[in-house]
């Protein structure tokens, strides 16, 4: 009796493991919301503040980025290729400038109310050189 209560407790605790495993991998992190960040701006310039608009269906992302333009005028932009995966996120925006299309690649890991990732510009003047990105959700 004492052995099979014994393999009964083991049992259970190994099944009760694996279930909180498996759960916490399907578990997705929150993408969904408005996340800011900034850059510095041109030439000593006001650092430049842009909004991100993420919306979460199943693996897919769609959005919208703003940004500030050359003249003052803010950049409304759809995002492309929007995907999430567990934690991390990717997505591009693709604008055009002068008759020129320059892609952007965000990638990151949601942590909370924390995005940290790379950015990375081809097209244009773009070159590849990949920057850290870091944006945070603004609360509600």
């Amino acid at each position: 009796m004492k052995r099979h209560l014994i393999a009964s407790l083991v049992l259970g605790c190994a099944m009760l493991m694996v279930s909180n495993g498996k759960a916490a991998e399907d578990k997705k992190a929150d993408p969904n919301g408005t996340w800011t960040w900034s850059v510095p701006g041109r030439n000593g310039g006001a650092d430049r503040k842009s909004t991100l608009k993420l919306k979460a269906e199943g693996s897919k992302l769609t959005g919208k980025v703003s940004s500030p333009g050359r003249q003052g005028q803010t950049a409304e932009t759809e995002i492309e290729n929007g995907k999430i995966k567990g934690d991390e996120v990717s997505f591009d925006v693709t604008r055009e400038f002068n008759g020129n299309k320059v892609t952007t690649k965000y990638t990151g890991k949601i942590s909370g109310d924390t995005i940290k990732g790379k950015v990375e510009r081809s097209g244009g003047n773009g070159g590849g050189n990949p920057r850290d990105w870091e944006a945070k959700r603004e609360k509600a």
